[in-house]
């Protein structure tokens, strides 16, 4: 294992101090595990607060700003926060409108977020939860009873922190945030497994011809492996098996998200966006808006992600708004 670290024990530590050094508009709390924006908003709002275990950078500390979050959680790598940190975050961020949680579905993120929910309700902090399942690889997993959540959070992050920034009240905020998860479909291929700094060596294993398809973003197991083809032919069934779990039809517009997983270049992931545009056209599928690079990782694994979100006029216009995270800028 040849990684950038000074121990596999300090490897959160040692890179939220990185955070804080590197980010001065976002506040730190090293003891506590808690990101949040330096400046809070001047007038009372809906706070979004997100978060997961770490090694999906820059997911969820790096979307945390005007227009997204207003706080993350980051666990250790590949393991959930636990519910204080999620107390502590909605505490630090509550202005009295109320806190939106945004969970992945994975059974320790639910559980965690579920506590930390009834422990802020005794605190006097209202909260509602934006479950995300858009996985459509496998219905269930040894990380989750039902679809993974995976590349739709950077969407209902987005999409629902640019409503709660301009005023929306709680509910509205997240029935938007549910409206999000259930119009995106993701799907994930792996060339190769992510290596944990604790574990030292790969997640599991994959011939030098192999890859692993439906993979999830913790590396659990997908539908099948089998032999490496073009990008051409990989993306095809991506398209399709995305397009036929989702129903997407001629005339319908799309935000589509192609996604590296961290070990990919962009140059490879500009290759499966023109493909998976391709593909799209041949079935009338417009692509009215589009994102490619590394937005949700798994640590150094080579592949890609899929999300396609069916978009309208609402969520098209709060998707351009003003947004100003370290890892998603928009005027």
């Amino acid at each position: 294992m040849k990684k950038l670290i000074n121990t596999a024990e300090t490897v959160l530590e040692d890179a939220l101090a990185g955070v804080a050094a590197a980010h001065p508009e976002l506040a730190v709390d090293l003891a506590n595990r808690v990101i949040t924006r330096a400046v809070r908003p001047s007038a009372p709002k809906v706070a979004l607060v997100s978060g997961g275990g770490s090694g999906h950078e820059p997911l969820h500390g790096g979307f945390v700003g005007p227009g997204m979050l207003d706080a993350a959680c980051p666990g250790e790598v590949f393991t959930s926060p636990v519910p204080d940190q999620m107390l502590a975050a909605a505490k630090a961020v509550d202005s009295g409108a109320g806190v939106v949680f945004v969970v992945k579905n994975y059974t320790g993120d639910v559980m965690n977020f579920e506590l930390a929910a009834e422990l802020a309700a005794e605190e006097g902090i209202e909260v509602r939860t934006v479950l995300v399942d858009d996985d459509v690889a496998v219905e269930d997993s040894t990380w989750t009873a039902g679809r993974r959540g995976t590349g739709a959070t950077v969407l209902v992050e987005k999409i629902a922190g640019a409503l709660a920034e301009r005023g929306a009240p709680l509910d509205e905020v997240a029935a938007l945030g549910e409206r999000v998860n259930a119009a995106s479909r993701s799907f994930a291929i792996a060339l190769t497994a992510a290596t944990v700094p604790a574990a030292g060596r790969p997640g599991f294993d994959l011939a030098e011809d192999e890859i692993e398809v439906g993979v999830g973003i913790h590396g659990e197991p997908g539908r099948r492996r089998e032999k490496l083809r073009p990008a051409r032919e990989l993306v095809a069934e991506v398209v399709e098996t995305v397009l036929a779990d989702h129903r997407l039809t001629a005339g319908d517009s799309v935000i589509a998200l192609v996604n590296g997983l961290g070990g990919t270049p962009l140059m490879e992931l500009y290759i499966v966006f023109g493909e998976v545009a391709a593909r799209l056209a041949e079935h009338g599928v417009t692509v009215a808006r589009s994102l490619v690079g590394n937005y949700v990782t798994s640590l150094d694994m080579a592949g890609f992600s899929l999300t396609l979100t069916r978009a309208d006029e609402r969520l098209l216009e709060l998707w351009d708004a003003p947004v100003d995270t370290p890892a998603l800028k928009r005027a």
